[in-house]
């Protein structure tokens, strides 16, 4: 047990240390001031002044909310076209090898809404559904725009929330990819290259085994999506079995340098708040209280992992760690870290099969895609965050009859609205779909489990398309070609937009009003949010928030599912 742990010490090392980097770095890319140039400006300021011309558009120009979010709305329609157009078309396009053709239309719609959100949730399997023209100029290009939209989001936040302009949605979508996303992805690129991860145009190979059979062997440009897959907290693998192919994570470097991408840039938004506001102590306060969760959650589920099935573990005779579902070059330590790790901060990847965790691992995996926020998804996970905090401030305030500030902005009545629509968003984006499927089992859900772990499968297949995350339990029939498929998709794309174009709004016009009210001079009446007591509170906030909307849930699926094993 402890290997493991010091394995999963190890690993978690890296994140604490290279956070505070990037996350001065990415706070220099996007305060733009003169004074200070920005990082690679000889190299990639000439590029992107050529992007600007092109598009024509004015890099001086501060957008309001609404504008921000219109420029959102219009290029996100936009390239959901291009793409859904892309892949119904692949079969008449270069780059494919195997002559896929085009999928069913359903599964195009779910496949473009899914990789534009950021959720990149997977109804298909890639190597035999897309072809490497599809994966690579479609899905490829949305893993790209999709993570810099939700980074050029959190960042907009950030300067709302510390009475700055919101920016230009354009430039820092450019700028999210040319100074931080596409620089990182080609060194993880090359990191994984050198490792055995493939990244080629070749047609699948074909391999005579020990037996003498034929067995084809998938290949394909992998060594690139899989860098930006991980980065960008996108999580759609080129393979069915994502991260637990031997050809997208081959081995413990490539699963370590995997699980340190997809946390980092989050965890480093964090500190390039403190550099906006100013207040370093703030932001390594919130940090801590984040890391503190996440290390809990990784312990309640690596401990549930070690523990094994007591019903099997009754069998043998003596305990031995639950081994179904994962791959014995990660074992149990390192798949639980990454199940954590892939669900908080909404990637979605998996090196493992999360359908076979045990309970413990499975209440864990749904809280952390029920909060949003440890450490969230690309960008809007930290927005997420401080809505926490502003509605902990709020809270506090009333407890003390005062009007509640933050960072000398007053929080009043819009604001509580908007931070309780972002919240209230995803339990209407989850639970109202979840009980319809559910009421109608046999026709539309196609559940392969009865029972308590039936329902989890069915929360967490919305949870995970309302959070953006794209993970899943599996065994329900969202690849079917009949109605139940056609239902998973369609219900799935409105789960995922829903979740991903309301809370942006609202946190865009949540920020614009913050970063229009006028500053309030500190007294000693002040509530100071840099206190470890506060942070404290917006802790029990967090929990608290999170257990009432969906404690039932889990009540119903992976409590009730503890109890039922530990009874047999």
């Amino acid at each position: 047990m402890w290997q493991g742990l010091f394995q999963i010490a190890l690993t978690l090392l890296p994140i604490v240390l290279l956070t505070p980097i990037l996350g001065r770095y990415m706070a220099r890319v996007f305060q733009a001031n003169p004074a200070i140039p920005a990082p690679l400006d000889r190299i990639f300021a000439p590029l992107e002044r050529g992007i600007y011309r092109l598009s024509q558009i004015d890099d001086r120009e501060m957008m309001t909310g609404w504008h921000y979010a219109r420029a959102i709305f219009a290029s996100n329609i936009v390239m959901a076209i291009f793409v859904f157009t892309l892949l119904m078309t692949q079969g008449g396009l270069p780059l494919n090898p195997t002559g896929l053709g085009a999928p069913t239309w359903d599964t195009a719609l779910h496949t473009t809404i899914s990789f534009l959100t950021n959720t990149d949730q997977q109804h298909y399997s890639g190597e035999t559904t897309f072809s490497y023209a599809s994966q690579v100029f479609g899905l490829g290009f949305l893993m790209f725009t999709s993570a810099a939209t939700g980074l050029a989001v959190g960042i907009a936040f950030i300067r709302g929330l510390t009475g700055r302009s919101l920016g230009n949605f354009y430039v820092d979508l450019v700028r999210s990819i040319t100074r931080i996303l596409l620089p990182l992805s080609i060194y993880i690129a090359l990191l994984l290259l050198v490792t055995g991860v493939p990244e080629t145009l070749s047609p699948p190979v074909t391999a005579t085994t020990l037996d003498g059979a034929t067995q084809t062997i998938s290949v394909g440009p992998v060594a690139h999506l899989e860098s930006i897959k991980q980065l960008g907290e996108n999580g759609g693998g080129f393979f069915g079995a994502n991260s637990a192919h031997p050809f997208e994570n081959p081995n413990g470097f490539t699963n370590l340098v995997a699980t340190i991408s997809m946390v980092i840039i989050p965890a480093a938004l964090i500190h390039t708040y403190g550099i906006f506001a100013g207040n370093p102590r703030q932001s390594w306060l919130i940090f801590g209280m984040v890391f503190i969760i996440f290390i809990i959650s990784i312990g309640i589920a690596a401990i549930g992992e070690y523990d094994g099935n007591p019903i099997i573990n009754a069998q043998l005779g003596s305990p031995q760690p639950n081994l179904e579902g994962k791959e014995v070059r990660f074992g149990w330590a390192q798949t639980a870290l990454w199940a954590v790790a892939t669900t908080g901060t909404m990637c979605g990847a998996v090196n493992g099969m999360l359908d076979s965790f045990m309970p413990a691992g499975g209440l864990v995996t749904l809280f952390n895609l029920f909060l949003q926020i440890i450490w969230g998804g690309q960008g809007t996970g930290t927005a997420y965050l401080f809505v926490y905090l502003i509605l902990a401030v709020f809270l506090t305030g009333l407890m003390v009859g005062r009007t509640p500030e933050f960072l000398g902005r007053k929080i009043e009545k819009p604001e509580i609205i908007l931070a309780s629509v972002v919240l209230l968003v995803h339990p209407i984006a989850v639970l109202i779909p979840s009980a319809i499927t559910l009421a109608f089992p046999e026709t539309l859900s196609g559940i392969s489990n009865a029972g308590f772990h039936g329902i989890s499968q069915v929360v967490y297949e919305y949870a995970s398309a309302s959070a953006n995350n794209g993970s899943g339990l599996e065994g329900l029939a969202d690849s079917a070609p009949a109605a139940t498929g056609l239902w998973w998709n369609l219900s799935a794309s409105m789960s995922m937009l829903f979740g991903r174009y309301v809370p942006i709004l609202a946190l865009l016009l949540l920020a614009d009003g913050m970063s229009r009210k006028q500053p309030v001079p500190m007294t000693t009446g002040t509530l100071r949010t840099d206190t470890v007591l506060f942070t404290s509170v917006t802790a029990g906030v967090i929990l608290v928030l999170g257990a009432l909307s969906f404690f039932p849930i889990l009540a119903l699926g992976p409590i009730a599912e503890a109890f039922q094993i530990s009874k047999l």
